[in-house]
């Protein structure tokens, strides 16, 4: 398995637990019945983890090249850069949705480009 299907599996996990996470929210009728906040880091940390691993596979071998997605693993490293920070401004603002929001919009973004970048690459 190569390094850019390890980070499409690894941030595909993350983007389950952010899916999860944020529908728990959504549904939490009290601050209490909101996701703990140690779930919210493991995410992010797996998250991290990704980004990591798509940051070492982008300076790899170009591909994609012949089939114009060539751009498509840096352009998603760079969404993933803005999801981890959007995502520590989640922390670090108790949560509010509207910056979940922005979060969520570049987190999915950048991972539908690493899907494209590892499918027609």
């Amino acid at each position: 398995m190569g390094l850019v299907s390890v980070a499409v599996w690894v941030l595909t996990v993350a983007v389950a637990a952010g899916t999860i996470l944020a529908l728990w929210h959504l549904r939490a009728t009290d601050a209490a019945s909101r996701p703990p906040l140690a779930a919210g880091i493991a995410h992010g940390l797996v998250g991290a983890a990704g980004f990591a691993a798509l940051l070492v596979a982008v300076r790899g071998p170009p591909r994609g090249v012949d089939t114009g997605v060539g751009s498509f693993g840096i352009i998603a490293s760079a969404l993933f850069a803005g999801a981890i920070g959007t995502g520590v401004a989640v922390l670090l603002l108790r949560r509010k949705p509207i910056v979940m929001a922005v979060h969520a919009g570049i987190a999915i973004t950048g991972y539908v480009l690493l899907l494209a970048w590892n499918a027609l690459g």
